[in-house]
């Protein structure tokens, strides 16, 4: 029997690439099953095994073509490689749509929805409005703008019309554990809001500048006007910009703030440091202190959250676990040693935790869910 060296190759690209067809998912879930019944070999940097994976196809598939016994042992010592690719390295995409391994060691007395489009606005009188009950077309006038909630779940401020000059009012946009929501404020400038996070904002930017406070994670897409800078307060940081494309991730349980910048220039401040970011830059503040740090980011971590999955690179259980906590709304307790794991990849923010957790499975986390809880065991 004849194994084609490009045959292998091309089907492992076509599945990083997520163009696998239900056959081929099918013959890579064939294969990693036998493989983790037959040994339980497992490798966890994504780089080693992608060079492992072209090192073994290069090294032993010309024995294979020779000897038709090594076959089945190559197909799966390869296997075990593009496995891990997949695990670690890709969009959860097709693990999604099989039947996972009956290797795997989730337990759960239940299971835990993921987060949906769920938010308060408290309006300037202390008014709250639960925006999940409240009907579409307009809510309120605050100030000079009338505020409208759209058929696609999106709050939008839009200036009344020769509207007498009134005084500021201020409103909040606040979402909960396992809620997301978006919003356009008076000047155009969009905002998505990621669960456990909150915007104040004025419903009519008037003066010589825009300023806005926050917390949690927010993405913002600012309306350019050079006459009037854009400004967000976070936990005594400032990010300044006049139009751009930005994330910001101020969780009070993560080590630090973390300002992403995709298109544009922002300014960022804390006490008297001060650093200007490009695009593709990211800015670190760390919550012991003032000091500014500036490297190259991933654009795809800093925004995977707004376009509807997670986003993982390299990042420990811990990382992991404080992101499912705030989108499923739920607690997370480790049982015994931590598993040490470095964890890349991507899972669909709209999987019930119970599918992204048996993901994670794969790279031996184990787990179960009871209740309100996701415990992590050894």
């Amino acid at each position: 029997m004849y194994i084609d060296k490009q045959d292998l190759i091309a089907l492992v690209d076509k599945i990083l690439n997520k163009e696998a067809s239900d056959e081929e998912i099918a013959r890579y879930n064939e294969w990693f099953n036998a493989f983790q019944k037959d040994t339980g070999e497992t490798i966890d940097n994504a780089e080693a095994v992608r060079s492992l994976l072209l090192s073994r196809i290069e090294n032993e598939i010309s024995l294979a073509n020779d000897n038709s016994s090594n076959i089945r042992s190559l197909v799966y010592r390869i296997a075990i490689a593009a496995s891990v690719i997949l695990c670690i390295s890709v969009s959860a995409f097709f693990l999604l749509r099989k039947t996972p391994s009956k290797q795997t060691s989730l337990v759960t007395n239940n299971d835990l929805l993921p987060g949906t489009n769920k938010a308060t606005l408290t309006i300037g009188n202390g008014n709250k409005i639960i925006l999940t009950d409240a009907k579409n077309g307009k809510l309120a006038v605050q100030g000079n703008s009338a505020i409208n909630k759209t058929a696609e779940g999106l709050v939008v401020y839009q200036p009344e019309q020769k509207a007498a000059e009134k005084e500021t009012v201020y409103n909040t946009l606040t979402t909960p554990r396992g809620g997301k929501y978006n919003l356009v404020l008076a000047d155009g400038t969009k905002v998505w809001l990621d669960a456990a996070s909150s915007i104040t904002y004025p419903t009519t930017f008037t003066g010589t500048d825009r300023e806005v406070k926050m917390t949690g994670q927010v993405y913002f897409e600012v309306e350019h006007n050079a006459a009037k800078p854009f400004r967000v307060m976070v936990n005594h940081q400032t990010v300044q910009v006049l139009g751009t494309h930005f994330n910001i991730n101020a969780y009070d349980d993560e080590p630090g703030i973390k300002t992403t910048l995709l298109t544009g220039k922002v300014l960022v401040s804390k006490g008297v440091e001060s650093a200007i970011l490009m695009p593709g830059q990211q800015s670190i503040v760390l919550s012991s202190g003032n000091k500014i740090f500036v490297k190259t980011a991933s654009l795809e971590e800093a925004t995977a959250w707004k376009d509807g999955y997670f986003h993982f690179e390299s990042d420990n259980i811990q990382t992991v676990m404080r992101q499912f906590a705030r989108w499923y709304d739920v607690d997370v307790q480790f049982d015994g040693n931590v598993p040490e794991r470095a964890i890349s990849g991507d899972i669909d923010r709209n999987s019930k935790a119970s599918v992204a957790l048996r993901i994670l499975t794969l790279l031996k986390v184990h787990s179960k869910i009871e209740g309100k809880k996701i415990i992590i065991t050894p």
